[in-house]
């Protein structure tokens, strides 16, 4: 999603004038129609203070700041590739990369991270052709890896089978020639999402399994594998089976220390169990998963800390699927249409948004007139 999009989105769903916003954030109105037609480009400032005005969480900076610093990053690396340096600091540099690329996952739409994600995949592949040492071979054979995993995650996410299963195949010859078991791991964990999304609940957990059985002791592959075989023993309605896994997830997670950058999507926040809990319960149709839900939302919308958006909208969607299996579907309807107009939500994660609309569309209430409406508006 570009700037002037999603500018456009939250003024929508502010319900605010370009009049009002001009007040509130001192630039003319017509300034700010500019930015939302895209006719002008903001710059880091401009950005910021209008991401405070609509309290877009950071969102709109996001946009600013990740298309500097590709640039920045991609005319470092290709002067590095022309001059094949494969040094060292190549490789710390690429490694650097793809960390920063996994942390801003969570909150970045995965149209704006595809680029450069394959900017630096280019980068690999040329660099692949240069002279190197065995120990650079093998480093660059797995950040093209992770690269790749992160890829075909995106291509996942944008509902894109084709590509995702392209990438995940280069993701996986690269780890087993890096010999590399964790990210072999994840790259069985992340089929078995893929098959999650697309409703294939036995086929991701007989995946997830073999993820688990490869993953090395302690690591973040292990505990997300044993995760996403609790998912889908929930969208099979299997409360047993999910509670065994949220047990064992429990006890994977008891001695993990907090990771130093605990937004990046490969390495396992030990914070973020309360959030799966809630997530696989709401799966499950268990009533129980109501007050984990809230408990999630309230913890990602604290004042405390790094914003969360995205986290904070899917966290919205589980806690209406909770509220349907209690059967509050009024409050689940208005629940729903917050997600969705909250225009954060990407097409692997819409089938909750489905659910729910389909729950309070039978039940016959008047408010499935506005959450038809922003499902068909926002539908990504």
């Amino acid at each position: 999603m570009t700037f002037a999009a999603r500018l456009q989105q939250l003024i929508a769903v502010r319900g605010l004038s370009y009049r009002a916003l001009a007040a509130q954030t001192y630039y003319s109105k017509s300034f700010l129609h500019d930015l939302a037609r895209g006719r002008k480009q903001p710059n880091l400032d401009t950005a910021t203070r209008i991401d405070d005005a609509l309290q877009a969480g950071g969102t709109l900076v996001a946009l600013v700041t990740s298309a500097s610093e590709d640039e920045t990053a991609a005319a470092e690396l290709a002067r590095r590739v022309n001059a094949s340096d494969v040094s060292d600091e190549t490789m710390s540099q690429l490694e650097a990369a793809f960390d920063d690329l996994a942390v801003r996952y969570p909150n970045t739409a995965p149209g704006l991270l595809i680029g450069p994600t394959r900017m630096h995949l280019d980068h690999v592949g040329q660099l692949l052709d240069a002279r190197m040492t065995l120990v650079h071979h093998r480093r660059l054979l797995v950040v093209g890896g992770w690269l790749s995993l992160l890829a075909a995650t995106l291509h996942i996410d944008m509902r894109q089978p084709d590509a995702a299963r392209g990438r995940l195949a280069v993701a996986t010859d690269l780890a087993r020639h890096g010999e590399h078991d964790e990210l072999r791991a994840w790259c069985l964990e992340t089929r078995a999402w893929e098959l999650l999304v697309n409703g294939e609940y036995m086929g991701a957990a007989s995946l997830s399994r073999q993820a688990q059985a490869l993953a090395p002791r302690g690591t973040s592959a292990l505990i997300q594998a044993t995760a996403q075989e609790g998912r889908a023993w929930a969208r099979m309605h299997d409360i047993a089976a999910t509670r065994r896994s949220l047990d064992a997830v429990d006890r994977l997670v008891s001695s993990l220390a907090q990771p130093d950058r605990p937004e990046h999507h490969y390495r396992y926040d030990p914070d973020k169990a309360l959030s799966y809990t809630a997530t696989t319960l709401a799966w499950a149709g268990d009533p129980a998963a109501e007050p984990y839900t809230r408990a999630v939302i309230a913890q990602l919308e604290s004042s405390h800390g790094v914003p969360r958006p995205r986290r904070a909208a899917l966290a919205r969607l589980d806690l209406g699927l909770a509220l349907v299996a209690r059967d509050e579907i009024d409050e689940a309807a208005a629940v729903g249409v917050q997600a969705i107009t909250s225009g954060l939500l990407v097409k692997s994660t819409w089938w909750r948004a489905t659910e729910i609309l389909a729950a309070v569309e039978e039940s016959g209430l008047a408010e499935a007139a506005d959450l038809r409406e922003a499902y068909e508006t926002y539908r990504p």
